[in-house]
């Protein structure tokens, strides 16, 4: 009944939201590299943001949530204050980087750093190195996960399938409430979107997974594996791109349209038929973890099937 409810109440937040940006015009503008065809309210994830600190410190207070977990993810508030005040005022990128940065040295603090990365025939202790490699990857998942938050209800599916696959995995009750935050928003953000989630959102949701990779690869170093495969349709398509993008000699701080899902839907694929087939494909990288032993083979595996993929994604709209 908790989480339905918070699931309820993060529906309700979000139709406020919603209601108070058309009032005040608070709206995305639609442009050359928009996925989206007519001006739309954005800053949902306020609700999503609201939701989630509130419904964490509540398990926090009835010892439901390990405090270094509780506290690295309440560092979040940060990036979600600074995200916010980026969607109505433009900040620039040298200020979000700061931003990102403190969080991610805030973070890394509240958990311990990360302790070892294990790549199965040799493990890296050296704690200048393995944090060095958790500060990269925890600014990366933050704006990564800004970058493939484009399409209607794709942010927000991802998230709700790493909440499903962790409590799968882990049995962490933050997972069940980081679920229900979601879905909440989600019913207003599902295909034709009434509100989009905004960076106070999707930078909050790439902080949170990046938090729980370390969290729970200190319990166990194979965990790091884990969560890199669950998350991989997101970081592998991100990454791919900014790496084409380079090669191509573009400025890769301008906006574009290029990533796996947009050019899906530039080939012709409704938004909602784009965020199914990603479901799918999250969920056949869940079972490549659940069933490939040892890890490196379930890492292999979900890497072809991603450069499968993409290849196809290739032949329906070409990279250019």
């Amino acid at each position: 009944m908790y989480y339905i409810a918070i699931a309820i109440f993060s529906f309700v937040l979000t139709y406020i939201i919603k209601e108070y940006s058309i009032k005040n015009s608070l709206v995305a503008e639609v442009n050359d590299r928009s996925s989206h065809t007519v001006p739309t309210p954005h800053g949902g994830g306020i609700a999503i943001a609201i939701t989630w600190f509130i419904s964490l410190t509540y398990l926090f207070y009835t010892n439901r949530v390990e405090s270094s977990l509780y506290y690295a993810l309440m560092v979040g508030t940060i990036i979600s204050i600074v995200s916010y005040l980026d969607d109505l005022y433009d900040l620039s990128a040298k200020v979000r980087l700061i931003a990102q940065s403190v969080v991610a040295i805030g973070g890394l603090v509240a958990l311990g750093g990360l302790h070892s990365i294990n790549f199965g025939f040799f493990v890296i202790e050296n704690q200048i190195v393995t944090n060095i490699f958790a500060f990269l990857g925890i600014v990366w998942f933050i704006n990564l996960y800004n970058f493939l938050d484009g399409i209607d209800g794709y942010a927000a599916t991802e998230a709700i399938f790493l909440g499903v696959a962790g409590y799968i995995l882990f049995g962490g009750l933050h997972f069940l409430v980081l679920i229900a935050s979601v879905l909440g928003f989600l019913v207003w953000n599902w295909d034709k979107a009434k509100i989009f989630m905004g960076d106070v959102g999707s930078t909050l949701l790439g902080y949170n997974i990046a938090i729980f990779t370390i969290y729970y690869a200190n319990q166990n170093p194979k965990n790091l594996w884990i969560w890199v495969i669950l998350f991989s349709l997101f970081w592998f398509d991100a990454t791919l791109t900014l790496f084409r993008r380079y090669r191509n000699g573009e400025k890769l701080s301008q906006a574009h349209r290029k990533h796996a899902y947009q050019r899906l839907v530039q080939a012709g694929w409704s938004h909602q038929r784009v965020v199914i087939f990603s479901i799918i494909i999250n969920i056949l990288l869940a079972c490549i973890i659940y069933y490939a032993k040892p890890m490196w083979l379930a890492f292999l595996a979900s890497f072809c099937i991603l450069y499968v993929l993409v290849r196809f994604i290739d032949y329906k709209k070409s990279f250019y």
